[in-house]
């Protein structure tokens, strides 16, 4: 470890400020120099899985594919999520209801398609028509290895065949059409073809220039697609999971050569083959193995690199893959190895716990874990590395990395990446209390840093000795490259061969866009990312100082000199102007930072002229302030007085009289100079002008609106319960108390006394107008001053807890107090520092400072919450549930769309054990008719439509209780709960109309209506609805005749229509297993009350049932086994008879 043995394990490793008691460090032991490469994590995708809801234990990702694009998720409920790379975006959801996803495979070379297969044994390949803006479908599918279980999955490099394998070891391909292949491709069906049957099972597939690679259990094979010719790689076989890949070589002087193949051995051993499948060589990995394994660099947990050699490894790598550049990946349960097979070299391996799966794209892996959890990492040198952790100010995370590989850092190439000035900095911010030791071992880091001349003049020595040259006037080498020569840097790559000069040119472009990839900031970062506001602009700052000096492409080609001047002249001309549009951006950025102080001092002066006019209107009329505020306070306390008698508070009448006395003093001290002119005044004091009131009170709709989303043509005309369009009726429909007679907008809502008020006046002024406002609200008749018009014109005056309380309860019958109150408080709170968090967009950063200011109270806390709620819609309103019990239901719906509502109330349910999630959810339910409520909504959204689970006459179709319901957890405790008899005679009704019959059966169980679940069951033809610890099982005679005869009936109408649509839900049924029939129901009577009981029921029922001979050798064994269970009873009575008559003897 790192850290001292006395070190607290949980202190935060991306940090470098520790308040703590000084500790001892040990010192960072190095890295050999031969390891200059790391593997890091950098973004964390736990909140991608939280928000896909993937982090359940039902729901679980279960395999994935990566491309330049896309990162493709596989899941157990069926569904392929498609997330766009940049930005971590879900753009699409694909469902499959034949099963859950075992494999999925991007196209290399057309981004618009993607395969997958399920558990059934189906292969599809789906076209996305992004580029058209279609919805995706299905181009193709093949039920060729139904029943099996596809183990491997690849694409043709240069046509639209995908080639699976599965357990059985067949091997088949099936072409996709599309539109893009021409007219009328798309009405083409291409037949399934099998390409071979191997001996075992297929354990991985390959493709590349028209052979296939096909490894089993037993050995590899190849084929060539084309000619159908087959050969074996090798002749000694093996005994277990061991991958195969082509290793394509096109780089450098090996372009045009035809690639090798690599096959997986016993022992840590690899073949090396020609492309006709000719062993050249093996490479022992065993013994090079013995060293000791890198650290992975992860803001997760501490780096940990022990230098003590490790004993040589014997493995067996199940899969291979090429990755990078010209590299050879493999991993096991535990850890990752990377080798280059062409100097038979260990390139690095580390240790990564409990991998399932990994899926890797140029030099990015994507690893799946047996716990559901994706990690990212990128392998890169450690001088990048350091660099990117300095962005992330991850201070103590990247002094480790430099401790540890020193000759990369301190090497002349990296000051490109790491200068000097950045470690400097570094160093000053690690604690000289909490890291000393570390301290030390940087500055000793630091005094070996080469120069970076050194590095040109290593580059000048090395193009004197292979490359002749000579200066221009300007300055400027003219180089003419000797052919066949290599400069030693060059040798030195991490492949160990040359790399020509357009590679060169794509590595730098590559290492730009990654460069704006990491400035622009992801949707999901981990904790310790989160930096101040100002740190991007540091970045910028010192990106665009070294962008001259180390990021202009002047590559060495022998070029004339008007050329060559022209070039440079281009480049520097390039980055000069995005230099100057930089420096415009951050200075607008301090412009804007600096707004709120301008704003605060607008506001200042606003007040302070509102106060100066107030007071020479008053001198006018000859008013004295004192005066008018002592006879508020004499009216105060006659008010409290009067309501302190249990006569005056416990009677309206007297109550009301009591408070609007008060109310006539308190509208001439304290209410607005002039009402006409009030919202005009009042505006100013929000330092925005007449523009921001009349964005807010004439527009309240146009603010925030959402992105325009994609949608059926069905849904477009029918807007969603309490969506946008319905919070904007609401804000236009208020009462009469809030907008004037004339049509005018509601006056602004004043959240700052006119006037000071003395502290002991303030206490009795909130508990008075506090209660008005109830007394108002919860009143059905006018009042003089409404309770909405009196929250915005004294809200300074109210208790905003009670406030809030009090537009909950009355929420549904005046939602115009809800948004009011809102307004009141985004005012109030708009000067907050989490405001200028928020308004970055940076999610995760604003909840976290949402989590410190929860102990602020809930008004404060649920508008800072309706801001997240603007910017990021549901992403945001699913974290809400950390909130609880602050932040309730009741508030979250007020704010929410009934569609954003649900994803919250299911996470706040599932974050509960499971044993106290029908309880709490019970406790949630204030009033009771919320459940009737959130069981329809739970039953509209993400459900299966009404035509798959219902048949137009209202009966059940056949298996539709299989359908997935995205909020099935949430629906099943809904039915659970304790409720009356009406209550759930009305729930029934409506599992039955949306045709949730998991749901019916449970409740008809509990209604005892036991006959129409019968009837039900067998509409839905699956015995398992009686055999399950759930389901309704008969238990007297008399039920299990009604239920032979509704089968009886069932099965004679379904015989006489003969209907088969050719759907996969219906072919092959009569086969199958499962369904329920006279004769599967005989079957089970007679496993409980024996086969002649069930055969006299048969006939009492009147059905002729010809029994098949696995019946009866049944019915034959349950005789035999009862006649044996009688024989057993009556000889164990007998011996405990004897038993008893000789005790008594």
């Amino acid at each position: 470890m790192i850290v001292a043995r006395g070190s607290h394990p949980h202190t935060n490793y991306n940090s470098g400020v520790d308040v703590r008691s000084p500790v001892t460090m040990p010192s960072i032991p190095a890295v050999p120099e031969n390891h200059s490469l790391v593997l890091a994590e950098f973004d964390c995708l736990d909140p991608l899985l939280s928000a896909l809801r993937l982090d359940s234990g039902r729901l679980k990702c279960t395999c994935l594919a990566v491309s330049r694009k896309w990162l493709a998720l596989g899941t157990s409920a069926g569904g392929l999520h498609l997330i766009q790379k940049e930005g971590w975006k879900q753009r699409l959801i694909l469902t499959h209801k034949e099963g859950s996803i075992t494999q999925v495979a991007c196209c290399p070379h057309d981004e618009d398609f993607i395969a997958v297969t399920t558990s059934q044994g189906l292969v599809v390949v789906w076209e996305l028509q992004l580029e058209r803006r279609g919805r995706p479908e299905r181009v193709s599918f093949s039920w060729e290895h139904r029943g099996q279980n596809i183990t491997s999955l690849c694409w043709d490099t240069s046509s639209l065949r995908v080639f699976a394998g599965d357990s059985g070891g067949k091997v088949s391909y099936l072409r996709a059409g599309s539109s893009k292949l021409g007219k009328g491709s798309t009405f083409v069906i291409f037949p399934v073809q099998t390409v071979t049957t191997v001996d075992s099972r297929v354990v991985q597939l390959g493709y590349q220039d028209g052979r296939l690679l096909v490894s089993s259990l037993s050995r590899c094979y190849l084929c060539d697609t084309e000619k159908e010719k087959f050969w074996r790689v090798g002749n000694k076989e093996r005994d277990g999971e061991y991958g195969a890949c082509f290793f394509p070589q096109n780089r450098g002087l090996l372009v045009g050569q035809p690639p090798l193949l690599y096959c997986a051995r016993p022992g840590s051993r690899i073949w090396e083959a020609s492309f006709t499948g000719e062993v050249l060589s093996t490479h022992q990995f065993k013994q090079l193995l013995a060293c000791p394994p890198l650290p992975l660099i992860t803001y997760r947990n501490e780096p940990n690199y022990n230098p003590a050699q490790k004993s040589p490894q014997s493995l067996a790598f199940p899969k291979l893959l090429y990755f990078g550049d010209q590299n050879l990946l493999t991993w096991t349960d535990s850890a990752v190895y990377i080798f280059t097979p062409q100097n038979g070299q260990v390139l690095l391996w580390t240790e990564v716990k409990d991998l399932v799966d990994v899926a890797v794209h140029r030099s990015e892996l994507f690893c799946l874990h047996g716990s559901g959890r994706l990690s990212h990492l990128s392998l890169l040198p450690a001088e990048r590395c350091v660099e990117r952790l300095l962005r992330r100010e991850s201070w103590t995370l990247a002094a480790a990395v430099c401790c540890m590989f020193q000759h990369a850092v301190a090497s002349s190439r990296a000051r490109k990446c790491v200068p000097l000035d950045r470690l400097e900095h570094l160093k000053a911010q690690l604690s000289s209390r909490t890291h000393p030791e570390l301290i030390n071992q940087l500055e000793e880091v630091m005094a070996k840093l080469e120069p970076l001349d050194s590095a040109s003049s290593s580059r000048r020595s090395s193009i004197s000795s292979h490359e002749s040259f000579n200066v221009l006037d300007c300055g400027i080498y003219r180089v003419i490259s000797r052919r066949g020569s290599q400069s030693d840097e060059e040798t030195s790559s991490l492949v160990n061969h040359s790399t020509s000069e357009e590679e060169r040119l794509k590595e730098f472009s590559f290492m730009q866009e990654e460069d704006q990839v990491d400035h622009a900031g992801l949707n999901f970062l981990p904790a310790s990312d989160f930096t101040d506001p100002q740190s991007s602009e540091r970045v910028e700052a010192d990106r665009s100082e070294q962008g001259l000096q180390f990021h202009l492409p002047l590559s060495f080609r022998p070029k004339p000199p008007r050329i060559a001047l022209q070039a440079v002249k281009d480049s520097v001309s390039s980055f000069v102007k995005k230099t100057t549009e930089k420096i415009n951006t951050l200075q607008m950025n301090s412009e804007l930072r600096q707004q709120p102080e301008y704003k605060e001092c607008r506001q200042m002066d606003a007040v302070s002229n509102v106060t100066l006019y107030s007071e020479e209107t008053e001198n006018e009329e000859v008013s004295n302030p004192e005066a008018d505020m002592q006879e508020l306070r004499t009216a105060t306390e006659k008010a409290v007085s009067q309501i302190q008698d249990p006569l005056v508070l416990l009677e309206p009448v007297c109550l009301r009289e009591a408070l609007l006395e008060w109310l006539v003093v308190l509208e001439r001290v304290l209410g607005p100079a002039d009402l006409g002119s009030a919202p005009a005044a009042d505006s100013n004091l929000d330092g925005s002008g007449e523009d921001r009131w009349e964005q807010d009170y004439l527009h309240p709709c146009s603010d925030h609106q959402e992105p325009a989303e994609v949608v059926p043509e069905e849904t477009k005309d029918a807007p969603e319960p309490g969506g946008k369009q319905v919070q904007c009726e609401n804000k236009r429909t208020t009462d009469s108390d809030t907008v004037a007679p004339c049509g005018n907008p509601p006056e602004p809502v004043r959240v700052v006394s006119p006037t000071p008020i003395p502290s002991d006046l303030s206490a009795d002024l909130t508990e008075l107008a506090s209660l008005y406002t109830e007394m108002s609200c919860f009143r059905n008749q006018k009042e003089v001053l409404g309770c909405s018009a009196f929250l915005r014109r004294y809200f300074f005056l109210l208790d905003q807890e009670r406030v809030r309380r009090m537009c909950l309860l009355c929420h549904r019958v005046q939602p115009d107090m809800m948004s009011s109150f809102i307004e009141a408080m985004l005012e109030l709170t708009q000067s907050s520092k989490v405001v200028e968090i928020i308004q970055k967009g940076d999610l995760l950063k604003s909840l976290r400072s949402l989590r410190e200011l929860q102990a602020w109270g809930a008004p404060h806390l649920l508008v800072h919450l309706h801001r997240l709620y603007e910017k990021h819609g549901e992403a945001a309103v699913r974290s809400f549930s950390q909130f609880y019990p602050t932040i309730t239901p009741a508030d979250v719906i007020t704010m929410a769309q009934q569609s954003h509502f649900l994803p919250y109330l299911d996470n706040l349910v599932q974050s509960r054990a499971e044993e106290h999630r029908l309880s709490f959810l019970q406790s949630l339910l204030e009033p009771e008719s919320l459940r009737q409520d959130w069981l329809e909504l739970a039953l509209t959204h993400d459900a299966p439509k009404n035509c798959d689970t219902l048949t137009p006459d209202g009966q059940p179709r056949w298996h539709s209780h299989c359908f997935s319901w995205g909020y099935g957890r949430l629906l099943s405790l809904l039915i659970r709960l304790p409720a009356d008899f009406s209550s759930k005679e009305k729930m029934c009704e409506t599992c039955r109309s949306h045709g949730y019959w998991t749901g019916y059966l449970y409740l008809c169980k509990e209604l005892q209506r036991r006959t129409e679940a019968f009837s039900s069951i067998c509409e839905l033809d699956d015995i398992s609805l009686l055999e399950e610890p759930d389901g309704v099982e008969p238990q007297t005679l008399d039920e299990w005749k009604a239920l032979i005869q509704l089968s009886h009936h069932h099965c004679s109408v379904a015989e006489s229509q003969q209907v088969t649509n050719g759907s996969s839900l219906t072919n092959g049924s009569a086969e199958r297993e499962g369904k329920i029939s006279p004769e599967s129901l005989s079957l089970m009577l007679a496993r409980s009350a024996g086969p002649d009981r069930a055969l006299a029921v048969l006939e009492e029922c009147g059905v002729q049932l010809a029994l098949s001979p696995q019946s009866e050798l049944v019915c034959e064994l349950l005789r035999v086994a009862e006649k044996r269970q009688r024989a057993i009873i009556q000889t164990m009575l007998e011996r405990c008879d004897r038993f008893l008559w000789s005790q008594h003897a």
